[in-house]
């Protein structure tokens, strides 16, 4: 028998052998399935002037973490601000731009007093 013809066979023998997932995707679908959904928070008057105000205390480079609505539920993303894009009303942090109307905390981790006393 031919080397390399035996190496092949041995190759395709391995690949049965190999774990096969009958209901690809199926698992992904069922994950999304489960996950819970919910509607967007609307945020009082005070809320909001208090978050305008926490906004403009932030700086480039400083680390935050926000929470904001996207895709039906809430998430958090902690990271550097690149900025503030004032045109398109966003906050640019860990390399995203998150819009400002779907924020609903902001914090910083390292020092969550300098935000003391604004409740949610």
């Amino acid at each position: 028998m031919n080397n390399t013809h035996h190496r092949m066979d041995q190759v395709n023998r391995a690949k049965q052998f190999m774990p096969f997932d009958a209901l690809k995707g199926f698992r992904e679908a069922l994950a999304e399935k489960e996950r819970l959904l919910v509607p967007k928070k609307e945020l009082s008057e005070e809320r909001k002037a208090e978050l305008d105000s926490i906004l403009h205390q932030i700086c480039r480079a400083d680390v935050i973490t926000a929470e904001y609505f996207r895709d039906g539920e809430y998430v958090q993303v902690t990271g550097e601000v690149s900025g503030i894009d004032e045109i398109h009303r966003a906050l640019k942090i860990a390399g995203m731009a998150i819009p400002i109307a779907d924020i609903s905390d902001l914090q910083r981790p390292t020092s969550p007093s300098l935000f003391s006393g604004m409740g949610k």
